[in-house]
């Protein structure tokens, strides 16, 4: 980088280029040598994110579910229409604010959603990681 810088210095002391040219190709061979700076959306990296949701009773059933956080949110948006329309289905959603649930999402809750220990001992969590 040392020698191209010289080689400007000498263009503009032969007078083929002026001072500002100058400057700028010297900016630009010095940019050359630095590292890149790569950004990532941060909405791309919730996306990556996985909704968990893990129960353990203490007969030993367990369950462990992963769903990825942009599923999720597609699902409460479609899903609860769809149930609404069901007769059996409506009684278990008419409660649920979906549109609380998917502003958390869209405003990149993390963490550890529910906490749940039984009286006998069960246990569920729902996480966002």
């Amino acid at each position: 980088m040392k020698d191209e810088i010289s080689r400007v210095l000498t263009l503009v002391e032969e007078g083929k280029i002026d001072k500002e040219k100058a400057s700028e190709l010297i900016s630009i061979l010095q940019g050359k040598d630095q590292p890149e700076i790569v950004t990532i959306k941060k909405e791309a990296l919730y996306g990556t994110k996985m909704l968990k949701v893990r129960v353990t009773s203490e007969q030993g059933d367990n369950v462990n579910v992963n769903l990825p956080i942009n599923l999720v949110k597609a699902v409460l948006k479609v899903g609860t229409n769809i149930a609404e329309k069901i007769p059996e289905a409506e009684k278990y959603v008419k409660d649920i604010n979906v549109d609380l649930l998917i502003e958390a999402i869209e405003n990149e809750l993390d963490g550890e959603i529910v906490n749940i220990t039984s009286a006998n001992g069960d246990k569920v969590y729902v996480v966002i990681e």
